[in-house]
């Protein structure tokens, strides 16, 4: 039987229910679909909402930051949410009413932990090879004074939701006989030629992880 996130109270969705998917298949092809998330926390008591990058491994999601950082010092062993989207059309209907988008999104609960130090380097590893398969190993070694600089906050992939839209403009059942155009313009994400530093040795040529990135 296929993993589900457990919904609660908060997680569970409720506008448009019938878009809420829990299968964690579902949730970790949107996860791994981006790098970029927006995690929310508190901070001093406050909300506040951070963007970073992010990269799945198993059950557990993690994101990294300055050592320096204040959000993630107040945020390991605090209760955070993160959220990962993919924007994938633009809606158009026959009234602004009912203009939409189709999207994929994950929103996750839980309780943000620090990264050991033992084990921060293999964590960074797989981040940085999860985007550019080998590339960690053709690098100069990292430091230990760029770990310690270094945080690395994770979750657990528990409590939590995806939803989901796709497909066309849903009208009143009315405007259909009227004579506007609707449909779906679909986006996607499209990785541009590569540009080398001038700084780049004589010879050194392009590397396959980056002539063959994909967005997708």
């Amino acid at each position: 039987m296929e993993k589900q996130l457990r919904p609660t109270r908060r997680s569970r969705v409720k506008r448009d229910h019938e878009r809420g998917v829990y299968g964690r298949a579902a949730v970790d092809a949107i996860l791994d679909a981006t790098g970029l998330c927006h995690v929310a926390y508190l901070l001093d008591g406050a909300p506040a909402i951070v963007p970073t990058f992010h990269w799945r491994e198993g059950d557990h999601v993690y994101w990294h930051g300055s050592s320096a950082s204040r959000f993630l010092r107040q945020s390991a062993g605090t209760p955070v949410s993160l959220c990962a989207s993919c924007l994938d059309g633009l809606v158009l209907a026959r009234s602004a009413f009912h203009h939409s988008v189709n999207y994929r999104s994950a929103i996750l609960y839980g309780e943000a932990f620090q990264v050991a130090e033992a084990d921060k380097e293999a964590r960074l590893r797989a981040f940085l090879d999860g985007l550019y398969p080998g590339r960690w190993q053709s690098l100069r070694p990292i430091t230990a004074k760029e770990l310690k600089a270094t945080t690395v906050l994770g979750m657990a992939i528990d409590e939590g939701a995806a939803k989901v839209r796709t497909g066309m403009p849903v009208d009143d059942e009315e405007d259909y006989a009227l004579p506007i155009w609707a449909g779906v313009l679909p986006l996607r994400r499209v990785a541009g030629a590569p540009q080398p530093d001038p700084r780049n040795l004589a010879g050194v040529d392009t590397p396959r992880h980056v002539l063959d990135f994909d967005m997708d």
